[in-house]
């Protein structure tokens, strides 16, 4: 059967047309990240934000209620042990707080002067008890007095020896209850400022009343300690606490200087306390204490920073990143790239840091796995390398 030239050039149009149809409607390949695995040093962090103080601090307070005078002092200013922080002046007591007080007081000297004059009349007959205690017991060694009556001597003079320890007491405590008394008889004049001194050596963090005012007993003052001897703590998941031990090292980042500090885990903390996270959902964390292998002069107290702390660290291990695995059905799963087609293999992996895991089994070095795998992509898909 012999074709026209029209159905040849009809014939060769059409496989044309059907082969552009093709190359149009084949869909194009997907474009994806990918990152070969290799082997490397791989470091399992724990990372928690924190900050730093002071190891020792001390807050002064005021000792009593009264008007503080204007703190001379700046933050950053040194103080000796023992050197003046604050002048307080306590408040004169009013006329009738005055006759409180001295009401109080003269009680109170009556009645230590109760309790000396019992002591001395149980001293009086303690003495003439000791006494004949004492001739009854050799009346009772010769045989002249019953045994009923030594007893009884006896026992009347053990009962005085009891009671003149009580009377003794009594005029101790009458004593304590006279000093309080009359310390609470304040004189209006001059002379009564208390000067607050500081505990320790060290310099003003600082300074939580400035100017001159009125404050009640147990107000802070002034905050004093030494910059140059800091500590970091960060807070971090109980469930992620449990992981961590004293001499772990640790890595001190985001702090504002150049390299990361070098530090180590001192304490954690034996008790948990609740916080509420930026959603609003309750956490029990535990605070790491951190000592810093040598002093940085830029960090102060309350700075803020970043922490590493190093839980494992091993050389030459096979690692493939953490963004290319995801959950399969039976386990742990990547899309290895092979050719122009993303192929999809199970792993075994082991220890997992940050951005790195272990590879256990199912992977071989060098072989290509997909970063980020979407949703769209499936077992044998054309893809391409994004360079």
């Amino acid at each position: 059967m012999k074709f026209s030239k029209t159905q040849r050039i009809a014939a060769i149009a059409g496989v044309v047309v059907a082969g552009i149809l093709i190359f149009v409607m084949k869909p194009s390949p997907l474009q994806v990240d990918a990152e070969a695995v290799h082997v490397a040093e791989l470091t399992v962090t724990l990372d928690g934000e924190g900050m730093t103080r002071v190891r020792n601090g001390f807050t002064v307070a005021s000792p009593v209620n009264g008007r503080v005078e204007r703190i001379r002092l700046d933050e950053g200013d040194v103080l000796q042990k023992n050197s003046p922080v604050a002048r307080v002046t306590p408040p004169p007591l009013n006329s009738r707080e005055f006759e409180e007080a001295e009401a109080r007081t003269r009680s109170a000297e009556a009645v230590l002067g109760a309790a000396r004059a019992g002591e001395r009349q149980v001293k009086v007959d303690l003495e003439q008890a000791t006494r004949k205690y004492s001739r009854y017991s050799n009346l009772y060694k010769q045989g002249a007095v019953s045994a009923e009556t030594f007893e009884n001597v006896k026992t009347a003079w053990e009962v005085l020896q009891k009671e003149h320890q009580v009377a003794l007491k009594n005029v101790e405590s009458a004593r304590y209850e006279l000093k309080a008394a009359r310390s609470l008889i304040v004189k209006s004049d001059s002379g009564n400022t208390i000067d607050v001194l500081a505990p320790d050596s060290g310099k003003v963090l600082r300074i939580y009343e400035k100017s001159e005012r009125v404050v009640p007993a147990g107000t802070p003052l002034v905050e004093v300690g030494d910059p140059d001897d800091i500590e970091v703590v960060i807070d971090v998941l109980s469930s992620d606490a449990v992981r961590v031990e004293p001499g772990m090292s640790v890595l001190v980042e985001e702090w504002g200087g150049g390299a990361a500090l070098s530090g180590v885990v001192r304490i954690v903390e034996p008790a948990a306390f609740t916080k509420i996270s930026a959603l609003g959902i309750e956490e029990k964390r535990v605070n790491i204490i951190i000592d810093l292998e040598k002093p940085e002069a830029r960090l102060g107290d309350n700075y803020r920073v970043q922490a590493r702390v190093i839980l494992w660290q091993e050389d030459d291990i096979l690692q493939v990143p953490v963004s290319s695995i995801f959950r399969g059905e039976e386990g742990w799963n990547v899309f290895i790239v092979k050719g122009d087609k993303a192929e999809r293999q199970a792993l075994q992996i082991g220890k997992r840091g940050a951005y790195y895991a272990e590879v256990i089994e199912g992977l071989a070095e060098g072989d290509m796995v997909v970063l980020h795998p979407t949703n769209d992509l499936e077992d044998g898909m054309r893809v391409k390398v994004t360079e």
